[in-house]
């Protein structure tokens, strides 16, 4: 027995021993990756599959790496092996589909997508791709179709809600601008596209606010009843106006019981905001920055420890969405 325990103690021994090298070679190559030197993590990552072949994260990371240093042949030729050996990885798609629009392939780039999503239905990415790839080819309306169904199976996969929004800023559809440029940017709220979609907000707020007629041709009950509730105004659009009409529009959501028959995870979060005395740093840093960044910058000085209140949330605070509640039919 006291023999037994101590070969199984030095078997341990060793093959942590050998187990250690190989997680240091893997980390080695993980820190290569970040600074971006894909030519020795891929080299790394090389010697480290030699030992351990059946590593599927090393083997993904591979792929990554070939991918990142424009070796897209190897990478698609990992990237297949690993859905051959039936994966349920998600990533490994995104990573063929990736290689195969990198090199202009947009049937079997369309196809790993549609592929995706019928074994990963869920996932926002593929439904944006496939969108992006009908885009492209001046397929508009087949583009935000997908868009939609990514929002509407996925709903917190944000770059959806930046092409659905910027296209119905381009065509004509301000609610649904504001609406999804409003999620957009409490989903990725410190981006290059932020600002982008800040102004699309803005220019859909004028729409909604000196257009009385919007709720009476919209057929849709989620958008007729946002619209009515906001209500017009002949008002110079600027920050203190937005923020009055929309404190006044949550108010009256809440109080009329509409978020129990038409519950919407933004509108929510609004009142969050009032409750907790933020929602004027929000709409500022909302609209003002756009709108006025003069002003903007008198306020944010004149205001610091709302500001930075506001900052500090909008940084710590996860912004999630609800499955479920999705009105664009």
């Amino acid at each position: 027995m006291k023999h037994f325990f101590t070969f199984c103690l030095l078997f341990f021994i060793l093959s942590f021993a050998v187990a250690q090298p190989q997680q240091d070679l893997y980390n080695t190559a993980k820190s290569l990756m970040k600074e971006g030197d894909y030519e020795n993590a891929t080299l790394v990552l090389y010697k480290l599959l030699l030992n351990e072949p059946n590593n599927i994260a090393a083997q993904k990371d591979y792929a990554f790496a070939n991918y990142y240093k424009k070796d897209y042949k190897k990478s698609i030729e990992i990237a297949k092996q690993l859905i051959k050996d039936s994966t349920t990885d998600d990533q490994i798609y995104q990573i063929l589909g990736m290689n195969y629009k990198a090199l202009g392939l947009t049937k079997d780039c369309n196809k790993t997508y549609r592929e995706a999503i019928v074994k990963f239905n869920n996932a926002g990415f593929f439904y944006n791709e496939i969108g992006e790839l009908f885009f492209a080819q001046n397929q508009t309306d087949s583009a935000v179709k997908y868009w939609e169904k990514g929002i509407e199976s996925d709903p917190n996969y944000a770059t959806n809600y930046y092409n659905a929004a910027m296209y119905y800023s381009r065509y004509s559809q301000p609610f649904w601008a504001a609406i999804y440029g409003e999620v957009f940017v409490n989903l990725e709220s410190y981006t290059v596209k932020t600002a982008e979609v800040k102004q699309a907000i803005i220019d859909a707020y004028r729409k909604i606010l000196y257009q009385s007629s919007l709720s009476i041709n919209s057929k849709n009950k989620f958008e007729k009843k946002v619209i009515e509730t906001i209500g017009n105004t002949n008002e110079t659009l600027i920050v203190n106006t937005l923020t009055a009409i929309r404190t006044k529009f949550i108010l009256s959501w809440f109080y009329e019981k509409n978020n129990e028959t038409l519950p919407y995870k933004l509108f929510e979060h609004q009142r969050f905001l009032i409750q907790q005395g933020m929602f004027d740093a929000y709409n500022q840093w909302l609209f003002g920055v756009v709108l006025n960044p003069i002003q903007y910058k008198i306020w944010v000085d004149a205001h610091k420890v709302e500001a930075n209140a506001f900052e500090t949330l909008q940084q710590n605070k996860v912004f999630k969405l609800t499955v479920g509640e999705y009105y664009k039919l």
